[in-house]
């Protein structure tokens, strides 16, 4: 159906900035949304950000004021772009594509990881 390939991870220092990207490919049509999640060691996974399908935005109030998600649909890429890091962000990031209408379905893509050091 829709297939997700994540990048942009990496090693920052506190307080920098890096943006994730998640690529989809398929039938990105059938796509009513997309969202960031996070999981660190130990931790339950946690939301952190959506996008619908008429670009209706929705952040974390973990993340609200440091991070923004955004698409370019020419590109069929979201992004996540992550500003002011602090070491609790330090996550493995995956996204995901959700249709919850018709034929229902979630895509998730491999996961990025993001290591924040202090």
């Amino acid at each position: 159906q829709v297939r997700l390939v994540e990048s942009g991870g990496g090693l920052v220092q506190s307080g920098g900035s890096l943006r994730l990207s998640c690529t989809a490919s398929g039938s990105i049509s059938s796509i009513d949304a997309m969202n960031w999640y996070r999981q660190a060691p130990g931790k339950q996974r946690e939301w952190v950000a959506r996008i619908t399908d008429n670009g209706v935005t929705s952040i974390a109030l973990s993340v609200k004021g440091r991070f923004t998600i955004s698409r370019d649909n020419a590109k069929n890429t979201v992004y996540l772009q992550m500003n002011s890091l602090k070491p609790e962000d330090t996550a493995a990031y995956s996204c995901n594509a959700v249709r919850v209408t018709g034929n229902p379905f979630v895509s998730w893509g491999q996961g990025t990881q993001v290591t924040v050091s202090s």
